[in-house]
C-alpha cells in the first residue's frame, strides 16, 4: 500500500521510473542491432573501457559536473570500440580475443586510476563509484532530460539509417556488394551504442550496463522474425523491466535499483526463452509430441 501511494505522490520515486523506462527502452531498442550483428559483447567492453575516461575527466577537472565525465566517459568507450575494430581488422587476432583484450586493458586502467584517486586528497572522489555499481535513487531532472535527448538522438539517427543498419545487420556479404562500407557503419552502431552506454552507467553502472544493452533484444527475438516488431518489442521488455525493478528495490531497504532491473529483465528473458510461440521450450516440445 505505501508503494501505491509512493507512486502516485512520490516525486523522487516518479522521476527515477521516467528515467529508468527512458533508459529501458533505449538501451533494448539500440542493442537489437548489437545483438543481430553478434556483437553483443562489445557492449560489455564500452562500459567497461569508459570508466578510464570519468576517472580521467575527474582528475583534470575535479568537478562532479556529470556532463563532464560522461563525455571523458563517451572519447574513451569510443576509443574502445574503435581499438577492437581496428586489431580485428588489421591483425589475425580473432573478434573474441581482441574484446576480451580491450576490457581487460581498459578496465585495468581505470581501477588503477579510481586506486590513485581514493589515496589521493581531492575531495567528492566518492561520485566515481555512483559510475562503477550506478545509483538510480540520484537521478534529477537533467538526467532525465539528458536520457530523453539521447534516446531522441538515437531513434532519429536509426530512423535515418534503417536500411543501412539492417542490411549490415542481417547480411554483411550483400551489404559489401551493394557498396556498402561495413566498417564505417559498424563506427556509427559503436557511436550509438557509447550514447546508450554512457548514459546509462549513473543507473546501472559499468558491470551491469551490458545486460540492460543485450537483454532485452534477446527475449524479444524469442517472440518475432520481424525488425521493427522487435525493436519494438526489446524497448517494451527494457521500459518494463525498469519500472519493475524500481518499484521492487523501493519496497525493500538497501536494495539497489541497477541490479534488481538486472534480475527483472533475466527473468523476462527466462519466461521469453520457455514460453515465446514457435521458439519457446514448452511450444517445441508440444510440437515435437505431436
Amino acid at each position: 500500500m505505501n508503494v501505491l501511494v509512493a507512486f502516485f505522490s512520490d516525486y523522487t520515486l516518479q522521476l527515477v521510473m521516467l528515467g529508468t523506462a527512458c533508459l529501458g527502452a533505449l538501451a533494448g531498442g539500440v542493442g537489437v542491432f548489437a545483438v543481430l550483428r553478434k556483437q553483443s559483447l562489445l557492449g560489455d567492453v564500452i562500459s567497461h573501457a569508459a570508466f578510464p575516461g570519468i576517472a580521467l575527466a575527474f582528475l583534470f577537472s575535479l568537478s562532479r559536473n556529470p556532463l563532464i565525465l560522461l563525455s571523458g566517459g563517451a572519447c574513451a568507450g569510443l576509443l574502445g570500440a574503435l581499438c577492437v575494430t581496428i586489431i580485428t581488422r588489421y591483425s589475425r587476432l580473432k573478434y573474441d580475443t581482441a574484446l576480451g583484450i580491450v576490457l581487460s586493458v581498459f578496465f585495468g586502467a581505470g581501477l588503477v586510476l579510481l586506486t590513485h584517486i581514493q589515496k589521493s586528497a581531492v575531495s567528492n572522489q566518492a561520485v566515481l563509484n555512483k559510475f562503477l555499481f550506478g545509483n538510480a535513487a540520484t537521478l534529477l531532472f537533467d538526467d532525465i532530460v539528458l536520457i530523453v535527448g539521447v534516446a531522441a538522438v538515437c531513434f532519429v539517427a536509426l530512423m535515418l539509417f534503417w536500411k543501412e543498419l539492417s542490411v549490415v545487420a542481417f547480411d554483411e556479404s550483400y551489404a559489401q556488394v551493394m557498396g556498402y562500407t561495413v566498417m564505417r557503419w559498424d563506427i556509427f552502431l559503436s557511436l550509438l551504442l557509447v550514447l546508450v552506454i554512457v548514459v546509462g552507467l549513473q543507473t546501472v553502472g559499468v558491470v551491469l550496463m551490458s545486460s540492460l544493452l543485450l537483454a532485452p533484444a534477446a527475449a524479444a527475438r524469442q517472440w518475432t522474425n520481424s525488425l521493427p516488431k522487435m525493436i519494438g518489442i526489446a524497448s517494451l521488455f527494457g521500459a518494463c523491466a525498469s519500472v519493475a525493478g524500481t518499484i521492487i528495490s523501493t519496497m525493500f531497504d538497501h536494495v539497489p535499483t541497477g541490479p534488481v532491473i538486472v534480475v527483472v529483465i533475466t527473468l523476462i528473458v527466462l519466461a521469453s526463452l520457455i514460453a515465446a510461440p514457435e521458439r519457446g521450450l514448452l511450444w517445441n516440445r508440444h510440437r515435437g509430441a505431436q
